[in-house]
């Protein structure tokens, strides 16, 4: 994110070793899907599906296949804003849908978009950055975000209906009171507006955080650094090294929070691209399985994961870690 990007995210990340999809297991996916859309399900305890509804419009669900699986079990709600704010609800997928076999209602902005041999929506990309421009702004004439955060409460709004509707497959099967919401870069700065959300529970910023000057990146509000005091849930932010471009904005935004509780971690010799393309999304699925498990379900095992001088990621010689009042 710093200095170089936005809407150029996509051809970026196709720079990257880690960028190319791999096949991926037979699937059962409902709805609409167009070639290029990687056929997973998950490696959790629900086979998950990828689909539209016609009552949210442009937005792509995961859910477990079987809800009458679920045995009087709430599916926590989890909002999803896409890398490059782009209006594919698939750009994901197998990251998604991973997430969505553990047992979570997991809606992405867009519809399910035909991608390409790369495994990315089309997006125009932004113009070279002049030598000597100023690091702390975004690249100018940028084309305009596809998305915006208001998607991501009507999302939400659309959820908490449906659990209430006598009608609707999820009546009474959402976990109205356990929302996250969570984007990766463009898609992080969305995550971030919607976070002041009362309703949120917890909010995850991959690969992602604020321009040190005030931006409208995410498609919403101006965002600035004063922004995250308005924060109110535990965040995490997870991210590669300092290859990744959005590297030295997520540093940053940590040593900004103090208020709140605060999970930062990157992988090392990764870079912008994260693993949301390897097998069921590789290792960023499993940080946000066991982060999502401890906020969102108190699965305390999964907690240590992030908890104590001996956490999981803290022992593990692929990540370095900061936090403030976690443990």
């Amino acid at each position: 994110m710093n200095a170089i990007f936005w809407r150029a995210t996509v051809c970026l990340l196709c720079l990257l070793s880690l960028c190319v999809i791999p096949p991926g297991s037979p699937a059962q996916e409902t709805g609409s899907k167009p070639p290029g859309t990687p056929p997973t399900i998950g490696s959790g305890p629900y086979k998950a599906v990828m689909e539209m509804d016609p009552g949210l419009p442009g937005r792509t669900i995961y859910r477990p296949d079987d809800l009458s699986a679920l045995k009087g079990t709430s599916l926590p709600i989890v909002l999803w804003g896409n890398g490059a704010c782009a209006n594919s609800g698939n750009f994901f997928a197998p990251f998604l849908t991973e997430i969505s076999s553990y047992g979570y209602l997991v809606i992405a902005l867009g519809p399910i978009t035909e991608l390409n041999a790369a495994g990315f929506p089309e997006i125009a990309a932004a113009p070279p950055r002049p030598q000597g421009s100023d690091p702390g702004q975004p690249p100018a004439n940028l084309p305009p975000p596809a998305t915006h955060p208001a998607q991501l409460i009507e999302a939400m709004n659309w959820a908490l209906a449906e659990n209430q509707r006598a009608e609707s497959r999820y009546y009474q099967r959402l976990d109205g009171a356990k929302i996250a919401v969570m984007g990766q870069s463009c898609g992080g700065v969305q995550a971030l507006e919607v976070a002041a959300d009362p309703r949120i529970t917890t909010a995850v910023i991959w690969n992602s955080g604020l321009f040190p000057k005030p931006t409208a990146m995410g498609g919403g509000k101006v965002m600035s650094k004063d922004d995250l005091n308005s924060l109110h849930v535990p965040v995490a932010y997870i991210s590669g090294d300092v290859q990744d471009i959005a590297f030295v904005n997520a540093e940053d935004d940590f040593e900004h929070i103090t208020s709140i509780p605060i999970f930062r971690a990157y992988e090392r010799g990764i870079g912008h691209g994260g693993t949301y393309r390897q097998p069921n999304g590789g290792e960023f699925s499993g940080v946000a399985v066991a982060w999502l498990n401890w906020q969102l379900k108190n699965d305390q095992r999964a907690g240590l994961m992030f908890k104590g001088p001996n956490c999981g990621l803290c022992v593990n010689p692929r990540w370095v870690i900061r936090k403030k009042k976690i443990d």
